[in-house]
């Protein structure tokens, strides 16, 4: 070819032009709001040299023009491609906010579209960076046509590939429906934010004054919505988290989780535990301590660290092997279930049945939370999300009973008879209708009535209930739980069993879906 041609010198040119359109006046203007530029993001993530751009030279649509000045940009506000995390394929698209605000027109919507259709048809993860404006009001409805392409899409690649939004602007209105269908939602405190109605809204309607951070920041929706499960202080630092993150699961639905090799300083018999559930049960303990002295050495990877903390939920390791894990936690709320642990739990359940992870659940927990507000919210509906999790997943299941297992609670943390393939128990199990002091008080309110010395009598009867009823033995002996366990051996023992499971197969009934009660 002749590199002296006017072709290739018009092809050199639009690279130029490409390159350029950035202006150091736009590019300080994101870095002084706390923000990357969309392509330095994507550097940032990816492996290096590897990223291959897709439409970048497409330009805006010109309708409704007259309506606001749209600006004859490459790109139209996105960057579209793909490229390589630790050398495995994602696809990915970032929306660029010093291009027109990163707004969505039907160009715009296109590019991601197509790059959603090539991820799924390679079945590749698909990683969205978002950082813009909302739709491209000049557009009209060309431009609400586009998010919903993009929705469907989401919704069709739904179980198929690993779909991660990353929140690094603004995403608002109904822009706000794509992180919501994916798999999991990443934020950076104070510069990234999401709601459908913004403040001059919620002002106008309801006359309350609110900030974007207070409506729709990071912790917001960590804390309180549930909406996003992970927040970073930076975006350096919540793309660091989305790179560890992604070293935890498949590519797709029909492979399994990498394994990672390396040294593993958890040692399979670990006397440690046996020293962190208290002999009193009614003493508060951190079942992180359990966690991560049976998984991996510091591969446990929480999500959702701040919403529901009643239940935890996460991903380890075990000899460099993905599980998933749920664990009550005693130490916020004595580990009861409520509404918000019930539907964290649900949907990182459904998550791991998706993508062939192994589900590891630790069991501490003394019942549903009580109360007027909890039952009139809905707690038996979003309750039986939980136990609905449970019963349909078919990947291996495990469950360690730690200490208390009461009534409903204990059928809905992956009993035996909703679909645990192995269930395990510490001498420290209590497994019962209901704890052991709730029991007596009703099977022998009239004796106690009657008592000269009720409380030396119910101490006694506890006592009887604890040896006859309440032990993890009885269960053992009836089959209900598979063996009781030395809690030094539990790694060992979990090993061996997930090795047994890793060929399990499920043939499922032949029907259209189920009927998750929503």
């Amino acid at each position: 070819m002749d590199i002296d041609g006017k072709y290739y010198r018009s092809f050199k040119d639009r690279i130029k032009q490409l390159e350029d359109q950035h202006s150091k006046e736009k590019v300080d203007k994101q870095h002084a709001k706390g923000k990357l530029t969309a392509r330095e993001r994507i550097d940032l993530l990816l492996d290096k040299d590897s990223f291959e751009e897709i439409d970048a030279f497409v330009v805006p649509e010109t309708q409704g023009i007259e309506f606001g000045k749209v600006e004859k940009h490459y790109g139209d506000g996105v960057i579209t491609g793909h490229g390589k995390i630790n050398g495995r394929m994602v696809f990915i698209y970032a929306q660029d906010f010093t291009i027109m605000g990163g707004s969505l027109g039907i160009v715009h919507a296109n590019k991601i579209v197509k790059t959603q259709e090539m991820a799924l048809k390679m079945g590749a993860p698909i990683i969205a960076l978002i950082d813009s404006g909302g739709a491209r009001i000049q557009e009209g409805i060309a431009s609400l046509s586009g998010y919903a392409s993009i929705f469907y899409n989401i919704i069709r690649s739904s179980g198929i590939i690993p779909q991660i939004a990353v929140i690094m602007g603004p995403a608002a209105g109904g822009a706000v429906y794509s992180p919501a269908l994916m798999d999991f939602v990443f934020m950076t405190s104070f510069t990234s934010y999401m709601f459908l109605t913004g403040p001059n809204v919620v002002k106008e309607v309801l006359n309350e004054d609110v900030s974007f951070e207070d409506l729709g920041g990071a912790e917001v929706h960590a804390k309180k919505s549930g909406v996003a499960h992970f927040i970073y202080d930076d975006e350096e630092n919540t793309i660091l988290g989305l790179k560890k993150f992604f070293s935890y699961i498949p590519s797709n639905n029909v492979e399994n989780p990498p394994k990672i090799e390396g040294t593993n300083y958890t040692p399979d018999i670990n006397p440690k535990l046996l020293d962190i559930v208290p002999d009193d049960s009614n003493k508060a303990y951190d079942v992180k301590e359990v966690i991560n002295n049976v998984v991996d050495k510091g591969s446990f990877f929480e999500i959702s660290e701040l919403f529901a903390q009643s239940l935890i939920t996460g991903f380890g390791r075990l000899e460099g092997r993905t599980i998933g894990i749920i664990a009550n936690q005693p130490k916020v709320l004595a580990g009861v279930l409520d509404i918000n642990s019930s539907v964290k739990g649900a949907r990182f359940i459904r998550f791991c049945d998706c993508f062939n992870i192994p589900i590891l659940t630790f069991e501490d927990v003394p019942g549903f939370l009580p109360g007027i507000d909890q039952e009139h919210s809905g707690i038996i509906k979003h309750g039986a999300k939980l136990l609905y999790a449970y019963s349909e997943s078919n990947v291996p299941k495990i469950t360690v009973i730690l200490r208390k297992s009461y009534g409903g609670a204990y059928i809905v943390m992956n009993s035996k008879n909703l679909g645990g393939d192995y269930n395990f128990a510490w001498p420290t199990a209590e497994i019962a209708v209901m704890g052991p002091e709730g029991a007596v008080a009703i099977l022998y309110r009239k004796e106690l009535a009657e008592s000269d010395d009720p409380k030396k009598l119910k101490a006694k009867l506890v006592k009887k209930y604890r040896e006859k009823i309440a032990n993890p033995f009885v269960a053992d002996e009836k089959g209900f739980i598979d063996e009781v366990i030395d809690p030094a051996e539990t790694r060992k023992k979990l090993i061996t069993a997930f090795e047994v499971l890793s060929n399990k197969w499920v043939e499922a009934p032949s029907r259209k879906h189920g009927n998750i009660p929503l």
